[in-house]
């Protein structure tokens, strides 16, 4: 038996509005993609609303005629909520709210809702609440007139207590954001405190970006099956789902292969068009990891006949976060899906399909070739009586071949440019 609130969820039925500003080639792919958002919350599309024009309406977002539009297309769809493509202003929210007389939230406040549900650690649930209410500051009035229209359903709900949140006033709601911010300021500590770390054991880090649902956690999984030490189950696999926003928390995992060398790789949140200012800011944190990493894997949903914008709208993430200069290889995944042949590579990209599995291997060779740069090759002769330095070799470099003479043991080997450092007295020239 479901529960009321639940169901009345389920039955939420929405008119998409948006504004085609100056002829924007990704209009269409961004209505198509407040859709999705919309389903992504068990929320019916009905019908949809579209005006070209040069700048937006300041006090209704759209023309005062598509608002009389739009109030006769409600309700002739018998909809029960209207969701815009853009951020509405608290002005444009509140006139709206009056003249429709209907349940009104925008493309914002349906991100940060399918965030909160997707939310697990504490440090997202931090970072998501933080963004609702720095989003909610000044909105309260419209907000709250919404909600004594529509109690329930997306854009209530998401404020994760619920109407409760929203009688508190102004200073209050700072105060809560103070507070919030110092409990995620102690979490982004021990995050760099980590990264310090792993900068001093000199591992590469390879960081996953792309499109939301492109198959990030899968590729993951797929590589922490074939080379990880749990093999790809219990606690060292990451929840993959085939959803927008699956994951929200960067996972790292520390990837061995089999010449001893290894590297981190991690998987962090996803990328939508007009990724909200304030979960940008808000998760900035969680995405400094891939602002620091050695090499991006930009993984594409090949089977997506838009992949191309879906390309662009990360790149342009990318350098939204002042992620620039770091050198990408391009997974094209889901190729399987789109009846090409695979694997195929070709200079910085891969033609592959993560969940059978196919192209992981010719992906790793790509990453080693990337990483792995610095790798000497050379010989070294370790006095007998220095034991514990053939035991560090053979555990972190790729010993090709080991032979013992009179003086101690000889190694042919290939290692980090860090390790020839260290050990340089015992390379034969």
């Amino acid at each position: 038996m479901k529960q009321p609130e639940q169901l009345e969820i389920l039955e939420q039925r929405a008119v998409l509005v948006g504004v085609n500003l100056n002829s924007q080639k990704d209009f269409d792919y961004s209505m198509e993609e407040l859709g999705n958002l919309a389903e992504a919350c068990g929320v019916e599309v009905v019908g949809q609303l579209t005006q070209n024009m040069e700048r937006i309406n300041k006090s209704h977002y759209i023309g005062t005629g598509k608002v009389e539009e739009l109030s006769g297309l409600y309700k002739g769809l018998q909809a029960n909520l209207i969701i815009f493509n853009d951020e509405l202003s608290p002005s444009q929210l509140r006139n709206l709210e009056s003249d429709l007389d209907c349940k009104v939230i925008d493309r914002t406040i349906l991100i940060l809702d399918i965030f909160e549900k997707r939310a697990k650690t504490r440090e997202a649930q931090l970072q998501v609440e933080v963004a609702q209410l720095q989003y909610m500051l000044p909105r309260l009035i419209g907000l709250r007139e919404s909600l004594g229209r529509q109690s329930g359903g997306v854009g209530t709900k998401n404020k994760g207590a619920g109407e409760t949140r929203l009688e508190l006033d102004r200073r209050r709601i700072e105060e809560k954001i103070t507070a919030l911010n110092k409990e995620l300021e102690s979490l982004v500590f021990q995050r760099q405190t980590q990264r310090k770390q792993r900068k001093k054991n000199a591992l590469p880090v390879v960081s996953l970006v792309g499109y939301t649902n492109a198959g990030k956690s899968t590729i993951m999984n797929a590589m922490i099956e074939k080379f990880g030490a749990a093999g790809g189950s219990g606690e060292k696999s990451v929840f993959e789902k085939d959803m927008l926003f699956a994951t929200l928390e960067t996972s790292v995992r520390n990837i061995q292969l089999e010449d001893n060398k290894s590297f981190l790789l991690t998987d962090t949140v996803g990328f939508v068009s007009k990724l909200p200012h304030h979960l940008v800011k808000a998760f900035r944190s969680t995405l400094e990891e891939v602002a620091e990493a050695d090499l991006l894997i930009h993984v594409v949903d090949y089977a997506n006949e838009k992949y191309e914008q879906l390309i662009q709208i990360t790149e342009n993430t990318l350098k939204d976060i002042g992620v620039t200069d770091i050198p990408t290889i391009f997974a094209y995944n889901k190729c399987d899906l789109a009846g090409r042949e695979i694997p195929e590579v070709m200079e910085k990209s891969i033609y592959m399909a993560a969940k059978p599995r196919v192209g992981i291997d010719e992906l790793v060779d790509l990453i080693k070739g990337f990483i792995f740069k610095d790798y000497i090759h050379c010989e070294m002769l370790v006095p007998y009586d220095q034991g514990q330095v053939v035991s560090y070799l053979n555990e972190h470099a790729d010993i090709k071949a080991t032979e013992y003479e009179n003086e101690g043991t000889r190694l042919t080997l290939e290692c980090r440019q860090m390790d020839y450092e260290k050990y340089r007295e015992f390379v034969i020239e």
